[in-house]
C-alpha cells in the first residue's frame, strides 16, 4: 500500500525550479533578449508568461512589483532584477564582463564562434596568455543550431549548444581567459601591441589579435518586420522560442542549412512550417541530408518562388502577405512565428585601422591581400602576410569573418587553431 502511494505521490509531484526565473511577456522584445542570452550562455532558466501563470502575478504583489516593471530575472538567493541590462545579468549569474587591468595578452580572440572557441584551446593549450572576447554569447550562429549532422565525429549529429558547452569547458580548462558580455570598439597599434578598447572606452593590451566575429543576420527590409521583431518575428533563436510556436502556424524565410534546421526543429511543435524561399526548389543552397529530411516530415511545407510583402497584428505578429514571385498574386495568411535566414553580413563595421575588407565587408588575408590596390601602401613588412594575417601585421581573421571562408563549422575551427600556429610565427619575429 505504502509502495503504490509513494508511486502515485510520484507521478503526480512537480519539483519546485530552484534556478533563475525570468518573469515577463511572450511577445515582448526585451524579454527575448535576455531568453536568448540565457539560453546562449548555457544557462539553465524557467521562463514564466505573466499572461498565462497565475501564480506570477502573485510573485510580483509579494515582492512589490507591477507589469511596467517585466521583465523580472529572479536569482536563485531570492533576488531579482527589474529590465536588466546584458551587463547586469551577466555579472549577477556570474559570467565576467569585467577586465582584469595591467595585464598583457599574448593573443585577444575577438568572437567566440566556432573559430574563435578552437583558436582559444589552441591557443591556451599551447602556452600562450590568452583572451577571448565575446559581444553576446559564445557559439555565434553554430551555436543556435538545433542539429549539426555533418561535423566529423558525430554520426548521430549534436546540438550547437552542446558543441559549445564542451568547446568552453575545454577552453576555460586549458586556462582562456573569457569576457562577456563586452563589444570591441577598435584596435589601435601602439609600440608593436594591440590596443583594443572596449564599449565604455576600457582597454586592453595585447601582442597580437585574431579577429573571429563571423556574421550576423541580414534584416528583411519589408514593412512591418521590424515592428514585430522579438514579437512573433525572429532572426534565428528557433530554439529559444520554439515552445511558443506548439500548435501554431510557422514561418521560416531563407533556403539555407539554418533555414532548414531551424524548420526540422520547430516542425516538433508547431502545427505547420512553411518554408518560404525565392527560387524554385532547395537544391541548389541546403544540403541533401536535410532536403530528405524535410520532405520526410509531414508538417512541413517548401513554398517557393515567394516573397513576403507586409507584416502586421496588434501587440504581436498574426498575419502575412505572401506574393508569388511567378504569378504576382498575393495571399494574406495566419502566421504565430516568423523566423528569417536570409543570409548573413560580415561584422566588420567597427573595424579600421587600414585593414582591407573586400566589397561585401568581409576581411581579406594572406596572398589575397595582393591582388587589392591599397596593399602596396599598407603593407611595409618585409615578408608576404601570414594565410590567415591581415593587412595590419599581427592581426589575423578566421571562419565566416574572412573573405573566402567555407561556411562550414569544421573549416572555421581549422582556421581557429590553423591562426594560433601563425601567431606563434608573429610573436617570434617581434620578440
Amino acid at each position: 500500500m505504502i509502495d503504490d502511494l509513494l508511486y502515485e505521490w510520484q507521478c503526480d509531484y512537480h519539483p519546485i525550479f530552484k534556478g533563475i526565473r525570468v518573469v515577463g511577456f511572450q511577445y515582448s522584445q526585451r524579454s527575448h533578449e535576455i531568453k536568448d542570452f540565457l539560453a546562449g550562455n548555457l544557462v539553465p532558466y524557467h521562463w514564466i508568461d505573466i499572461e498565462i501563470d497565475k501564480e506570477a502575478k502573485k510573485q510580483l504583489v509579494n515582492n512589490g512589483l507591477f507589469e511596467d516593471d517585466l521583465p523580472v530575472v529572479f536569482l536563485e538567493d531570492g533576488s531579482y532584477l527589474k529590465q536588466p541590462s546584458l551587463a547586469e545579468l551577466a555579472y549577477s549569474i556570474g559570467l565576467n564582463p569585467q577586465i582584469k587591468h595591467n595585464d598583457i595578452y599574448d593573443v585577444v580572440i575577438i568572437g567566440a564562434g566556432p573559430a574563435g572557441l578552437a583558436a582559444s584551446v589552441y591557443g591556451a593549450s599551447e602556452g600562450l596568455k590568452t583572451l577571448l572576447i565575446e559581444r553576446r554569447a559564445p557559439g555565434g550562429q553554430a551555436g543556435t543550431s538545433s542539429r549539426i549532422e555533418n561535423y566529423l565525429g558525430f554520426p548521430t549529429g549534436l546540438s550547437g549548444a552542446e558543441l559549445t558547452r564542451r568547446a568552453m569547458t575545454q577552453a576555460m580548462r586549458l586556462g582562456t581567459e573569457f569576457l562577456s558580455p563586452r563589444s570591441v570598439h577598435s584596435i589601435q597599434q601602439q609600440d608593436g601591441y594591440k590596443r583594443i578598447v572596449l564599449d565604455g572606452e576600457e582597454e586592453i593590451i595585447s601582442r597580437s589579435v585574431i579577429i573571429t566575429t563571423g556574421v550576423d543576420y541580414r534584416k528583411l527590409d519589408t514593412e512591418g518586420i521590424e515592428d514585430f521583431t522579438g514579437a512573433g518575428i525572429y532572426y534565428g533563436a528557433a530554439m529559444t522560442e520554439a515552445t511558443a510556436c506548439t500548435d501554431k502556424e510557422v514561418y521560416v524565410v531563407g533556403g539555407g542549412n539554418s533555414a532548414g534546421q531551424a524548420a526540422m526543429y520547430l516542425s516538433k511543435f508547431a502545427r505547420n512550417v512553411y518554408i518560404l524561399i525565392r527560387k524554385d526548389d532547395l537544391t541548389s543552397t541546403m544540403s541533401t541530408y536535410l532536403i530528405s529530411q524535410i520532405a520526410a516530415q509531414g508538417n512541413i511545407n517548401v513554398r517557393g518562388n515567394m516573397e513576403i510583402v507586409k507584416a502586421y497584428g496588434s501587440d504581436k505578429l498574426e498575419r502575412l502577405m505572401i506574393r508569388s514571385l511567378q504569378t504576382g498574386s498575393i495571399d494574406e495568411v495566419p502566421a504565430n512565428a516568423l523566423y528569417i535566414f536570409i543570409g548573413a553580413k560580415p561584422f566588420t563595421d567597427w573595424i579600421e585601422l587600414g585593414i582591407i575588407k573586400d566589397d561585401k565587408g568581409f576581411l581579406q588575408t594572406g596572398r589575397e591581400l595582393k591582388l587589392n590596390s591599397e596593399y602596396a601602401r599598407i603593407w611595409k613588412q618585409k615578408r608576404d602576410p601570414y594565410l590567415l594575417e591581415t593587412s595590419s601585421p599581427g592581426i589575423f581573421a578566421a571562419g565566416d569573418v574572412r573573405a573566402g571562408a567555407m561556411n562550414r563549422v569544421a573549416s572555421a575551427v581549422g582556421e581557429g587553431s590553423m591562426a594560433i600556429s601563425f601567431v606563434h610565427k608573429y610573436l617570434a619575429e617581434v620578440k
